[in-house]
């Protein structure tokens, strides 16, 4: 984990070294002012020479600066080094997050991710920084004062070692006993983020079902859990202040009672006495510096053990060492292909798929909900890999591609489709980043998007909002499906990507794919076969199993469950597809 974790420190290295050498400056120009200090009591009050008093006192105001420079060089040089190193965390995070195959994404909650790139990695900066400065300054004060002390009397220094003994022992156990609390809150901040994170996403859902109490005592219940965390760890911390004022105030009144029994015996000078005294308060403060130390640290270490598990996390889908750069054609083939999503499943998702797909055909696909549709197109892009067999895709198994070609080959519009905040040219420019504003108008010719946005004022300079708020499902489908064309594919995925478009317009935008790119082979997931009826051919899925493969007559002879849902759409009326298939599975 330190391993990991120091790797992210990079160009901020002298900045982390310098830190902690400003701040030892810091501690040895403080520690001699003390002695300077019994200098000019013992040797310019109680003598009377003004000359003395004036020379040792310039000599402390040049300390004090000097000490003053280095406390601010380190804090320079501390701030930079940590900002810089949560800078890199964060970037970090993110470069490793964007890598992340689908099963690598699916071990992580959206909100945990959150939760990692911000309040995980503010925890890490302010430790680091402390360990920096605080735990540099810390012992060197602790052991500078106390070497002092030593020097000047060890009898009466010997009161410091037993209330650094002391004072050590009560540290440990209350931190120990707080740590296990500060662990578990930041699992609670996950909760908390969760709950706004889907909240603000279903705002509509929750209002279209006056839910606003239900979800205001969610969230009020999480924020609770993370309230009680943090009670329950402060109040044993809580106990470190008062513990530490009483050993400064009992080291001050022994020093004071010893010390004046040794200046009437003529053993210490007054001078020496509040040096003694000073350096108390030195220590004591070193003392209180390092249980703030630890309290920072303890709530650090389970930041530190939460993003050290994302930057380690690699990624399952990687370049293959000499990769193929080009994907000749847009042929497809299943070879006996297992799927779980899970190496431990005892159940493969897709069971023995075994298909031919030529180039430039279009591919219906249909099957009830959980059949794995979207599952069996995933595998084509490299989304996920096989458990076991091969998916060839222009004769080469997808493994051996280099990734970016291949999923530059293969555009894939999801079923949850997304839009990002930017005009309509910005999001259909996700396709190809250098596509003139001529080929963007084509392309949603092509997906019949051309029809809404040639009403809107702005037309394609139209600002979409975060999540494409402002624009209808249907419209966000074509817009989808526009900025996959544009990537100009050999394969086109469409996953149920006209669910929310009328069956005027999806039949355009079938018969537009059919004369503008012929070439191009497409694989269309509906629930209506009104949708993909006119496909080359028709995968029935089943149970993660191909129940059937042909065409829409073929299909109609020959496979019980796709003639009736066939059945169950044109004469009950356009019937589901799941409620189909089960009386068809009841008869």
């Amino acid at each position: 984990m330190i391993k990991t974790l120091a790797g992210q420190i990079k160009e901020f290295k002298k900045a982390s070294i310098l830190t902690p050498v400003f701040m030892i400056l810091e501690v040895l120009f403080e520690m001699m002012i003390p002695l300077l200090m019994a200098s000019i009591i013992d040797n310019g009050v109680e003598k009377g020479d003004i000359g003395h008093i004036c020379k040792v006192g310039i000599a402390m105001a040049v300390l004090a600066l000097c000490g003053l420079w280095a406390g601010v060089m380190g804090g320079k040089y501390g701030a930079r080094a940590s900002t810089g190193f949560a800078r890199n965390l964060r970037r970090a995070m993110y470069e490793n997050i964007q890598n992340f195959s689908f099963s690598n994404i699916d071990k992580f909650s959206t909100a945990g991710l959150i939760t990692r790139l911000t309040t995980d990695v503010t925890n890490l900066q302010m430790a680091y920084q402390m360990l920096l400065r605080m735990f540099t300054r810390a012992p060197a004060s602790l052991i500078c004062a106390m070497v002092m002390a030593f020097t000047i009397n060890a009898k009466l220094a010997s009161i410091y070692l037993v209330a650094v003994l002391v004072l050590g022992t009560c540290l440990v156990l209350i931190m120990s006993r707080a740590t296990k609390y500060f662990q578990q809150v930041f699992k609670k901040y996950d909760e908390l983020n969760a709950s706004v994170q889907e909240n603000i996403t279903g705002i509509r859902v929750v209002k279209a079902y006056v839910r606003e109490d239900y979800e205001n005592n969610k969230f009020f219940k999480a924020a609770e859990n993370v309230y009680r965390m943090f009670i329950k760890a402060e109040n044993i911390i809580v106990a470190n202040m008062p513990l530490m004022m009483f050993t400064v105030y009992a080291c001050i009144l022994g020093l004071s009672w010893l010390g004046a029994k040794m200046i009437v015996v003529g053993g210490l000078t007054t001078g020496e006495l509040m040096s003694l005294l000073t350096y108390c308060m030195n220590i004591m403060m070193s003392l209180m510096m390092l249980s703030m130390i630890f309290v920072m640290v303890t709530m650090s270490v389970a930041s530190a053990e939460r993003v050290t598990e994302v930057l380690n996390e690699k990624s399952d889908i990687t370049n293959p060492e000499n990769p193929v750069m080009e994907v000749k054609d847009g042929s497809i083939v299943f070879n006996h292909v297992n799927f779980s999503y899970k190496k431990e499943s005892s159940e493969p998702v897709l069971k023995d798929i075994d298909l031919q797909i030529h180039a430039g055909e279009t591919i219906g696909i249909i099957g009830g909900t959980g059949s794995a549709k979207s599952s069996l197109v995933n595998l084509i892009s490299r989304l996920y890999d096989v458990s076991e067999g091969r998916v060839l895709v222009g004769g080469i198994d997808v493994r051996e591609y280099d990734l970016e070609e291949l999923r530059n080959q293969v555009a894939v519009v999801l079923q949850k489709n997304v839009l990002f905040s930017g005009t309509i040219l910005d999001n259909l420019r996700w396709g190809d980043k250098n596509a003139t504003e001529e080929e963007c108008i084509r392309a949603c010719r092509l997906a019949c998007a051309d029809e809404f946005i040639e009403r809107m004022p702005e037309k394609y300079h139209t600002y979409i909002e975060q999540g494409g708020s402002n624009v209808s499902g249907g419209q966000k489908q074509r817009l989808c499906i526009a900025r996959a064309l544009l990537k100009k594919p050999k394969i086109l995925v469409l996953d149920d990507s006209t669910s929310a478009v009328d069956t005027a317009t999806d039949a355009k935008i079938r018969r537009a794919f059919a004369e503008e790119i012929p070439n191009t082979t497409k694989l269309i997931i509906a629930q209506r076969i009104s949708s993909i009826r006119d496909a080359d051919r028709i995968i029935v899925m089943d149970n993660g199993e191909v129940n059937g493969f042909g065409t829409h007559e073929e299909l109609l002879a020959n496979n019980a469950i796709y003639r009736d849902v066939y059945e169950s759409q044109t004469k009950g009326g356009g019937g589901d597809f799941d409620e189909a298939s089960n009386q068809g599975g009841e008869a």
